[in-house]
């Protein structure tokens, strides 16, 4: 059909300048299609990127890393030393008077701001009565126990300066002494204060005149609590009561001491 036309005069000339405006026309569609088309595809990725910015910034919210990284409200690990006197109750008090200098020193290892494990050590004189030291028939003597005690500790907190503690187990009792001297003879028969001394044997004294001295091993268990209160971040001054009692076979050791002394 083009052919024919073109051997028609004047028809020639005319579709010359038709041909190129079609080429043209169709060149510049093209290119418009290739640009929308990158415009069309970046359009997800600027609205994707609010969301990854969104995403991120609720990943490291002030706030949850405020509740991740809480300080600590508890020491894992306290320190105790102190002092004071005790009383005692049971066969002992019938022997030792009440008063006897107490010495005593603890490490508690915390596993939660209200529950840990505590270990002490503690010294008790027992200033022996002077009734004592007449069934012993002595001018004078000296007595002591050494106690270890491993508890439970339970902590209680009242407010930011006060707080207070309870503390049970079982404790292990070292107790020994030694009388300047006796007229008591050898084989005779035990008084209530031999006993207690644990020399008798057989409820007569040995023959070997061997009870002027007295070793007593015993194992029992503790009870008490106390109360402490801050004096600055690190320190705290505390009080403390307890109940130890230890055995071994019929003779016991019964404390009341009272200490005071400092926490850190």
């Amino acid at each position: 059909m083009i052919r024919r036309l073109a051997t028609v005069p004047g028809l020639r000339v005319a579709l010359v300048p038709i041909t190129l405006v079609t080429i043209l026309a169709g060149t510049a569609t093209v290119r418009a299609q290739q640009s929308a088309a990158p415009q069309t595809s970046a359009q997800p990725a600027a609205q994707q990127q609010p969301e990854n910015q969104q995403s991120s910034s609720q990943e490291a919210s002030p706030e949850e890393t405020t509740r991740r990284k809480k300080p600590q409200e508890y020491k894992n690990w306290n320190f105790n030393v102190g002092g004071g006197a005790a009383t005692y109750s049971g066969t002992t008090r019938q022997f030792v008077r009440g008063g006897g200098a107490v010495g005593a020193a603890g490490v508690a290892r915390n596993l939660s701001k209200y529950f840990g494990l505590r270990a002490d050590f503690q010294f008790d004189n027992l200033p022996l009565r002077a009734s004592a030291l007449e069934a012993a028939q002595a001018p004078g003597a000296n007595s002591h126990v050494y106690t270890l005690m491993a508890d439970p500790i339970i902590n209680l907190p009242v407010t930011k300066v006060w707080s207070g503690y309870i503390v049970f187990g079982a404790s292990y009792y070292h107790r020994s002494g030694k009388l300047d001297s006796s007229t008591a003879i050898p084989g005779a028969a035990c008084n209530g204060f031999f006993t207690w001394w644990g020399r008798c044997f057989a409820n007569s004294l040995p023959l070997n005149g061997n009870f002027l001295t007295s070793v007593q091993n015993e194992f029992g268990e503790n009870f008490g609590g106390g109360v402490a209160r801050k004096v600055n971040s690190r320190i705290e001054i505390y009080g403390e009561y307890r109940l130890l009692h230890g055995r071994n076979g019929g003779i016991t050791t019964d404390l009341r001491p009272i200490t005071i002394g400092v926490r850190w």
